[in-house]
């Protein structure tokens, strides 16, 4: 049940007229049609949330000082706790899908050592999702990895994939007959991105991480997965993703299984352009990857555009989200395309949204969002659901607290949550499925 101390009735009701008022006015997600199995939902992970997530390599990356990290994670939105008051929230909301992660460092808290109790955890907040006519959407690792993992070198290393495929079989165990759909790796191609988008001294500083990193853990091979050496990588993950969709797919349960790829609208800019020379860095093995699987996940948050120079700046002039990005809602249309006829596979929005103080802004930008859909689905494109990213203003990584990406707000103090006039209008295209 939802209590008055930690979500407020009267905040949740003045969102949800707020957004029902939003969704009434003309070209507002209006007239959308569908599949009617299509989920609509929204996104958290586990170390951005949970809070106290202290055996993970994060974690540790965390407690440098100096470090890349702009703040600790902490107590995060302490959604360990309180999971089901924000379950119950979003099922209110009319939400029919609701996607989270499983937490290997609380799981295999030591290597071959599976904690009962983690495992039961998941399994609760899984039944908790069928409970609340959720679909939970699963994914079984969103960046973070045992400290003892990262301390033997991490993605690395030869046998990593077999190390999370083990986690994985151990994991379905658990959670496999309830989930919806389910996914290995979340953004296994975004450390590659990052040294795309990234100014030089920041990706310097993450190298410089690593290293302070390792001495602090008494290891020479610490590595985390945004941090390392990708090509290094890159094998290892692609072994652990085959390997890991089979042990999920041995069940329990009967779902699709895929990878949810950070996928930008990246744009050619006059003669010579980059452009095709980083999409091939940053996707052709996932994508290829991808043939293989039940669907690809598409998560998308703007555009890039590469001149013969490489990464341009923004248009003068445009609107720039608090992560300084470009608003772009639009993208999102183009990089379903991109991921379907690149793979031949359904497509699952995993990730979808902007960070702004402004919630107007998110509305907008939804409504945008699930417009470039609509185009696709009208074109024949098969996009089987959209889960916008976040469903909690949460810890965004080295960026930490400031950028509010939420359809629900999260006082950090109290833990009190307040549900956005976006929340609600995202719950109103959600429960008459985008159609009028």
């Amino acid at each position: 049940m939802l209590t008055n101390d930690r979500i407020g009735r009267r905040a949740l009701l003045a969102g949800m007229s707020a957004g029902a008022a939003l969704a009434a006015l003309p070209g507002r997600a209006a007239g959308i049609a569908f599949p009617k199995d299509f989920l609509w939902g929204a996104a958290i992970s586990g170390h951005q949330t949970e809070g106290d997530n202290s055996n993970s390599d994060i974690w540790h990356l965390e407690q440098l000082s100096p470090g890349p990290f702009s703040e600790k994670s902490g107590k995060a939105c302490d959604f360990l706790n309180l999971y089901e008051q924000d379950l119950e929230l979003a099922s209110r909301l009319g939400l029919n899908a609701f996607r989270f992660s499983l937490e290997w460092s609380r799981i295999e808290p030591e290597e071959g050592r599976f904690d009962v109790k983690a495992l039961d955890h998941y399994r609760r907040v899984a039944a908790t999702c069928r409970e609340k006519g959720m679909a939970p959407a699963i994914t079984f690792n969103h960046f973070t990895t045992p400290l003892w993992f990262a301390k033997q070198g991490g993605w690395e290393v030869a046998g990593s994939g077999d190390r999370f495929a083990r986690f994985c079989e151990a994991a379905v165990k658990a959670v496999g007959e309830f989930a919806g759909i389910a996914t290995t790796l979340n953004e296994p191609n975004l450390g590659r991105l990052l040294r795309v988008i990234l100014p030089p001294p920041i990706v310097a500083d993450m190298g410089k991480a690593m290293q302070g990193a390792a001495a602090l853990a008494g290891s020479t091979r610490f590595s985390a997965a945004q941090f390392g050496d990708q090509d290094a990588m890159l094998p290892n993950m692609l072994d652990g993703h085959r390997k890991g969709v089979a042990a999920i797919k041995a069940g329990p349960g009967s779902f699709p299984v895929g990878v949810s790829l950070a996928i930008v609208d990246d744009q050619a800019v006059g003669e010579g352009s980059k452009r095709d020379a980083v999409r091939s860095y940053l996707n052709d093995a996932w994508l290829e990857a991808a043939k293989a699987d039940d669907f690809v996940g598409v998560q998308t948050y703007g555009r890039n555009r590469f001149d013969a120079r490489g990464i341009m700046h923004p248009p003068e002039g445009v609107e720039l989200t608090q992560m300084g990005e470009e608003f772009y809602p639009q993208a999102l249309g183009a990089t379903v395309r991109y991921a379907h006829a690149a793979t031949g596979k359904p497509v699952y929005v995993t990730e979808n949204g902007i960070a702004t103080e402004d919630d107007t802004r998110r509305i907008a930008y939804i409504d945008a969002a699930v417009a470039a859909m609509r185009d696709c689905v009208r074109d024949g494109v098969p996009v089987k659901g959209y889960l916008h990213w976040s469903f909690l203003d949460n810890y965004e990584w080295i960026f930490g607290y400031r950028p509010k990406f939420g359809l629900v707000a999260v006082d950090r103090t109290t833990m009190k949550r307040t549900p956005k006039p976006s929340a609600a209008y995202l719950g109103a295209i959600a429960k008459r499925n985008g159609a009028a």
